[in-house]
């Protein structure tokens, strides 16, 4: 597949393919969540949206990692959580709703802490990176109808045609693990010869990023008096970011393979922690 139809066409298609398909799982009711249970879900967002991304920072600079390499690892940190993190939360029997209300939120904040977190990432790790950096306003209108719009949609055919809806849920699900798959290889291979190199820099840092978020996530939650199953879910949704959005914004609006790199490595790692995450929860008490 030619480079440019991979990263302005299939790319872009494929992610509003994923958000599509976690619109049709969402209600009106899942934004409202915030004023029902709203320390889980204030703690969940401070978690996603601020400590995360302050989390990577520090393990960029202590590992000293290649200053592409570094703003495609904040890039990553900047994306919210995704449907993978709802289908995680829901094996490892966490709060699903829980769940489903901090991806919903997260998706609709991080349309302009993106922007912010990534040119302030670009200017800090890359010299001269002020010419590089991202048009907000032309960043928030690609992130809105690459995201939010299919989302929108999505939940549109929910209230309108719940029984399509409902048989849509499981092949999307389908669909959007494949493209997942998909757009994961293709970064790598886009960047197959320094592969080993890269991967020698960012697996680390990647490993260590996930597993210290999925640790602050549980332990500050049950610090403040949430439930096991409510800690399970903030874990969870702090823990496992949108590689598929990472990649997209890397290779796509800002035109640099090398910048999705992490976000396919994180990918790669966080499907086999997720694994043990599921194995423990199913384990725990609620």
């Amino acid at each position: 597949m030619e480079t440019n139809l991979l990263t302005q066409v299939f790319l872009p298609l494929s992610l509003a393919v994923i958000m599509f398909g976690m619109g049709i799982t969402l209600k009106p009711i899942d934004f409202k969540r915030i004023f029902i249970f709203p320390k889980a879900v204030t703690l969940g967002l401070i978690n996603q949206l601020i400590i995360l991304p302050a989390i990577a920072f520090g393990l960029i600079i202590l590992f000293g990692m290649q200053p592409e390499l570094a703003v495609g690892m904040m890039i990553l940190a900047a994306c919210p959580g995704g449907a993978t993190s709802n289908l995680i939360t829901y094996l490892a029997k966490g709060d699903a709703a829980l769940s489903v209300t901090l991806t919903a939120i997260a998706s609709l904040v991080t349309v302009i802490t993106i922007p912010i977190i990534v040119n302030f990432s670009i200017v800090y790790f890359i010299p001269g990176g002020e010419e590089q950096q991202l048009n907000v306003l032309s960043t928030v209108i690609a992130v809105l109808f690459i995201t939010i719009i299919p989302v929108a949609l999505g939940m549109m055919v929910l209230k309108k045609a719940p029984m399509l809806a409902g048989t849509l849920e499981r092949p999307f699900k389908i669909i959007s693990t494949v493209f997942f798959v998909v757009i994961v290889v293709a970064a790598l291979l886009k960047e197959k010869e320094n592969i080993v190199n890269y991967f020698s820099q960012v697996g680390p840092v990647s490993l260590a990023l996930n597993l210290t978020t999925l640790a602050v996530g549980y332990f500050s939650a049950r610090f403040l008096g949430l439930s096991i199953k409510q800690a399970k879910t903030i874990s969870i949704e702090s823990g496992i970011q949108n590689g598929t959005l990472g990649i997209t914004i890397g290779a796509t609006l800002l035109m640099n393979s090398t910048m999705t790199i992490p976000s396919a490595v994180y990918g790669l790692l966080m499907f086999l922690t997720s694994g043990i995450l599921i194995y423990v929860g199913n384990k725990m008490g609620n």
